[in-house]
């Protein structure tokens, strides 16, 4: 990961930017589409419309959301070219959407487990 902060302000631009997509294809893509889903369900008592409307939603905003972040990852490269750098055998965008999704991944566990008020356990059972 050091090496691919060595591009300049203007490679880190690039780096912010994908981590900053990264974090909306992880986290508000998701959550963004399930709170669509719930007003269609409101508005029309059908949960098959809601999960329609989610399904749809969230493929057409990633196919929208990935060429963007792949256009970045060329940006990265081609700036690390004009600096000379060799190529790294992996791109910015491994690197960015492995820890994006990892961060999305603890910090769901943090509100699942601890922040969301309810058990995440079954308690209580009686045999």
């Amino acid at each position: 990961m050091r090496r691919l902060l060595q591009t300049g302000a203007s490679g880190l631009l690039v780096l912010a930017i994908m981590l900053l997509g990264g974090f909306v294809l992880w986290v508000v893509i998701p959550v963004g589409w399930l709170y669509v889903g719930s007003l269609v369900q409101g508005s029309t008592q059908s949960l098959g419309a809601a999960l329609g409307v989610i399904m749809l939603g969230v493929l057409v905003s990633i196919g929208l959301l990935l060429p963007m972040l792949g256009w970045l990852n060329h940006k990265h490269a081609e700036l690390r070219a004009a600096r000379g750098l060799e190529d790294l055998g992996q791109t910015a965008l491994e690197a960015v959407l492995t820890i994006s999704a990892g961060v999305a991944a603890v910090g769901f566990g943090i509100w699942f487990f601890l922040l969301s008020g309810s058990s995440p356990l079954p308690t209580g059972l009686s045999y």
